[in-house]
């Protein structure tokens, strides 16, 4: 198995990703505000890596991508979305599983709002939300912290802090430098967006997706309610609210031992839900 490192020139920047040589359904990673595609080293270390195309990719204004050449219509969710989007493009990828995690995960239902590669959909960290504040209020805690979301300049105290709710004390030592790079106007503008109801209505594209939706999270998770999952009317979940037992913001990196078995299974599923698609639509062709 072989990773590959490529840039990608979109309209908004220039995207650094990283891609495995599997052959299997492509699985893209989307990572969270103030990370980067090195967050998911532990799927590449597996052997995800070998039987599926991992594609993880740099968001704007993080880690080796650039900032974004127009700010106020790149960094909102809707302008991200529209980066991976055309970065799928590109690529020549039309069928994908999509993974995100806390800004990744809405990123990743803003995408499948609208592009037809989304063919399963799994959410770490971000509850999908109506628009507007009170949406926001429902799906996340209100506490001090939450306002290093929206904080447009990190001390070294502020990235420490976020860092530490992120991954609790399981951080890689390049954690914290690459929260340093950020372009602190993102979490300005995204935060303001999500609250000014900017985009898809997330709850509704979640409640009335076709394809599978998994949603998995850590038990001690300091920004998301866990409670809000269960409230949702979910026309395709997967399984069920799925919770990893003494994990935080970040299961995948902090117990990947316990996630990756999940996503695999995903994946599988993902995949036999095509093939009953296709099957059906075979039969409706002769019917017809």
């Amino acid at each position: 198995m072989v990773v590959s490192h490529r840039t990608v020139r979109t309209e908004q920047a220039d995207l650094r990703l990283s891609q495995s040589s599997g052959s299997g359904l492509p699985i893209v990673l989307i990572h969270g505000s103030g990370s980067s595609r090195a967050v998911f080293a532990r799927q590449f270390d597996s052997p995800l890596a070998a039987a599926h195309r991992l594609i993880a990719f740099d968001l704007p204004g993080h880690g080796e991508s650039s900032d974004a050449r127009d700010p106020a219509n790149a960094y909102t969710v809707a302008g991200l979305a529209q980066s991976a989007a055309q970065l799928l493009d590109i690529m020549g990828i039309d069928r994908a599983v999509v993974f995100g995690w806390s800004l990744g995960g809405h990123v990743a239902i803003e995408l499948a709002s609208f592009h037809r590669a989304v063919a399963g959909l799994m959410l770490t960290g971000a509850p999908p939300v109506s628009k507007g504040p009170f949406g926001m209020l429902r799906g996340f805690h209100a506490h001090w912290d939450m306002l290093l979301a929206s904080k447009k300049t990190y001390s070294e105290r502020d990235a420490e802090r976020f860092e530490t709710l992120c991954f609790g004390d399981t951080a890689d030592p390049s954690f914290r430098q690459v929260i340093l790079r950020t372009d602190g106007r993102l979490r300005a503008a995204v935060t303001r967006g999500m609250f000014t109801g900017k985009g898809a209505d997330q709850k509704q594209v979640v409640e009335q997706a076709a394809f599978p939706v998994a949603i998995v999270n850590g038990e001690n998770d300091p920004f998301v309610r866990l409670g809000y999952f269960e409230t949702l009317a979910y026309g395709s979940l997967w399984e069920h609210c799925h919770v990893i037992s003494g994990a935080g913001h970040a299961p995948f990196w902090e117990h990947p031992d316990l996630f990756n078995p999940l996503l695999v299974r995903f994946v599988d599923s993902v995949v036999m839900h095509g093939v009953d698609e296709t099957m059906l639509a075979r039969r409706r062709t002769k019917i017809g």
